[in-house]
């Protein structure tokens, strides 16, 4: 059993989206992310060939300017992380020593194919324009670290290898990045880059785990954070339902294209999360808020995503019509957003667990129940004046810091 993607367009083999549910749904226990990765595992290629290691995926649309990506690539950065998570959230030991060997291979894959450039190509051929989208570690910034972490606690480094080349990547990419918020998404055959300004770049501020447990606010420098926290917080990209896939101002945006103007929800909750740990509760809880008032108009069963046009008084978010309802990617995206209120950073390996809540409570007083940290229940409350109150947790789990 694994989630599949959405309905009626994506309940086939595990896609990429399948895997972003199952990180986000983590909270909720590690069972289904288990058999996720597990069902994901089955499509890695084998063999000595250069494209040993990595998972198989289909490709798909990238937006008006660029030729369809390959979600394999994505999927590969993807599995070593959601691993790693799953572990701080309680993952057995047996299902990770199960897994370990397919994120080591993802990242043998990842170390051969970056090499000195910190870039992954793209199988696809270049887009009309010359741009060939890039897959980065920026996608999944901590892969690396947080799988040989998952290594270490059992006894183990990934197959003989050391880490330091592979680490370094993630510092080649920041080095490279433009600056003024509008990270390249391209290269062209030349080597020039290419912007856009898009819900994509909410990954740049994904929180992740660092090596030894530590968790990480994205990728992005304190000054880089805040430049891309007020550009989410302008018209341009916040439709006041959500966090729209590219720019009003950008050429080709429109508000039904996936990934050309379309609220997605997954990215609405990365940028939600990672704005919320960066310290822009501001613009995190108007997302937020968006999020939660389009759910209500969906009465609950979020699709995939939806018209990104500009929210008036009185109006609703406009379905799209191809958009997979319900979506597996789009429920489990409601759960890592809400819990960006509570920030709970479980470390189920150390016996420990922390809370940091939202100072600003943009909700109110809230209480959250039904999650599992180390196979057993948790419950965390936090008050109107945004302190938090751990009220059910494992036996033995301390409060971290």
């Amino acid at each position: 059993m694994y989630f599949a993607a959405g309905v009626p367009w994506r309940c086939g083999p595990v896609t990429a989206e399948a895997l972003w549910a199952a990180r986000m749904a983590l909270p909720l226990g590690t069972r289904l992310a288990t058999t996720t990765l597990r069902a994901l595992g089955r499509t890695q290629l084998s063999g000595n060939g250069t494209e040993s290691g990595r998972l198989q995926g289909p490709l798909r649309d990238a937006g008006p300017h660029l030729p369809p990506r390959c979600t394999g690539i994505e999927a590969t950065l993807a599995f070593p992380v959601v691993l790693a998570e799953a572990r701080r959230w309680g993952l057995p030991a047996a299902d990770l020593e199960e897994l370990l060997p397919v994120a080591e291979r993802c990242l043998d894959w990842l170390r051969r194919t970056a090499g000195r450039t910190g870039f992954v190509p793209d199988p696809g051929p270049p887009g009309p324009g010359g741009p060939r989208p890039r897959h980065t570690p920026t996608v999944r910034p901590c892969s690396v670290p947080t799988s040989s972490t998952s290594a270490d606690g059992l006894g183990r480094r990934p197959a003989g290898r050391g880490t330091g080349s592979a680490r370094a990547v993630p510092a080649r990419v920041l080095a490279r990045r433009p600056g003024g918020g509008r990270p390249a998404v391209a290269r062209a055959p030349d080597g020039r880059t290419w912007s856009q300004l898009g819900g994509w770049a909410a990954h740049l501020l994904d929180t992740g785990l660092l090596g030894g447990g530590r968790y990480a606010p994205g990728l992005l420098g304190r000054t880089e954070a805040e430049q891309v926290a007020r550009l989410f917080g302008t018209p341009a990209l916040d439709t006041g339902w959500g966090l729209r896939s590219l720019g009003t101002k950008e050429p080709g945006h429109n508000p039904f294209g996936h990934r050309a103007g379309a609220v997605r929800v997954h990215e609405t909750a990365v940028a939600v999360a990672g704005l919320a740990a960066a310290g822009h509760e501001k613009e995190a809880a108007s997302l937020l808020r968006g999020l939660l008032d389009a759910a209500e108009a969906f009465t609950h069963r979020l699709p995939e995503m939806y018209a990104g046009e500009q929210r008036t008084t009185g109006g609703r978010p406009v379905p799209h019509p191809a958009a997979c309802r319900p979506a597996a990617v789009a429920a489990a995206g409601s759960v890592h957003a809400l819990l960006a209120l509570a920030g709970i950073r479980p470390d189920a390996p150390g016996r420990s667990v922390s809370v940091h809540p939202l100072a600003s409570a943009p909700l109110g007083a809230i209480r959250l129940s039904g999650l599992v940290v180390a196979g057993e229940p948790f419950a965390v409350r936090v008050g109107r004046l945004g302190l938090g109150m751990v009220e059910e947790a494992a036996e033995g789990l301390q409060l971290g810091v």
